[in-house]
Formats: structure tokens, sequence, C-alpha cells
């Protein structure tokens, strides 16, 4: 019998409390934290979220690591109307004779937060809508990212500033060209001890040439 504690290649493993809706959808050896919710987002294979994340709208790449109360996609409020307020597109909820308004809904849907292969969002860290987290970069814990990040570089503060590269450009662009988060289960399951091992340079010369 199977342990549903376990990651598997059926999905995502969920937590207790979560709230995701119908459109959401989880590649294989995903899982999603305690207490978090989940909209109009997909997350790619080997992907996971801590406790309590709020992920709308969102394109979450393979192998992403996302700590604990991040907010990916924060949604918006109208601020060319004379109010702010839920009243304005959730009016069926104060009103019996009054619709949502389902155009206000689409635009936010279509704003899409994009988040890379292998990057990791720390603690508390909020990606604002339209964003795109390149693969292998590093959001530090509570930065708030306003402008898309290059891949392999590491920001923080509010709003988000690059801190520095994580990895030296040449072995940047030699670990997306290789694309090893494309790999199949057996494959990386066969390299794992060079994962574990190697340096990055060391890694590309054995498995890049």
């Amino acid at each position: 019998m199977a342990d549903k504690n376990k990651l598997h290649g059926q999905g995502a493993r969920v937590h207790p409390d979560c709230e995701i809706d119908e459109v959401s959808q989880f590649g294989p050896y995903t899982e999603v934290g305690q207490g978090s919710r989940i909209a109009n987002s997909c997350f790619g294979a080997y992907a996971y979220c801590d406790r309590y994340c709020d992920i709308a709208n969102a394109e979450i790449g393979k192998f992403a690591n996302i700590a604990s109360f991040t907010r990916i996609g924060a949604t918006d409020h109208p601020l060319d109307r004379a109010s702010l307020h839920h009243f304005l597109y959730r009016s069926d909820d104060y009103w019996e004779d009054a619709a949502p308004d389902q155009a206000w809904f689409a635009a936010r849907a279509g704003r899409q937060t994009r988040i890379g292969h292998d990057t990791w969002l720390g603690h508390g860290c909020q990606i604002k809508p339209d964003v795109t987290i390149g693969h292998g970069a590093v959001v530090a814990s509570g930065a708030v990212v306003t402008r898309d990040v290059a891949p392999y570089t590491i920001v923080a503060g509010m709003p988000a500033v690059k801190l520095r590269d994580r990895l030296e450009p040449d072995l940047a662009e030699r670990l997306i060209a290789l694309a090893w988060w494309d790999w199949d289960h057996p494959r990386l399951r066969q390299a794992l001890e060079d994962f574990r091992a190697l340096p990055v340079r060391a890694f590309l010369e054995r498995y890049q040439g």
C-alpha cells in the first residue's frame, strides 16, 4: 500500500486546510503546504510551496522552491474608479439583482506571474503580477518583487533589487542549456550522487562535456 505522506508521480501531495480551485494543475512530485490557497495556477513537476502560501494566476516552473507565507500574483483593486472596494466587481455578494464584473476578473486572471525552473522564493516574499522570475534565481525573505528578475541572480528588498549573481554567467548559461530539469525521474535518480557531490562546473563537465 502506498504511503499517502510521500510524494508521488500522479500529481500533488496536498496538506490539510488548502483551498485549490478546479482550474489549477499540478505536475508529478509536487506539494502544496498546509493552509495554502492556489487559484488559476500551474505547478511544474517537483515544484512545491510550504505552509500558508497564496498563489494566483501563476505559472510555477519545475523544481521551484517556495517558502512559507509567500504570495505570488497578488490580485488588484481598481485604482482608476471612484472606489477600490469589492462591491464594484463582487457585486452579487452584496445585492441579489447585481452580477459580478466578469470582465474585471478576466483581466485580472490574464496578468500572469511566471516563476522559472529551480528557483527559490524566500519566506514571506511577494511576487507581483506580470513579473517573471528567471530560472535559478533566488528571492530573499520578505522581498517585494515588482519587476522581472534575470536568471541565476539573487534579489532582496522592498522593492527588490539585485544583490549579486548566484552563479558566474557562463555557468548559468550552461545550466540553462543543459536543462536538467527536463530529465526524467530515473535519470535524476542516476545523477543524484553527482548533484550532491559535484560543484557546478564539474557537474557540467560530466553531463555536458
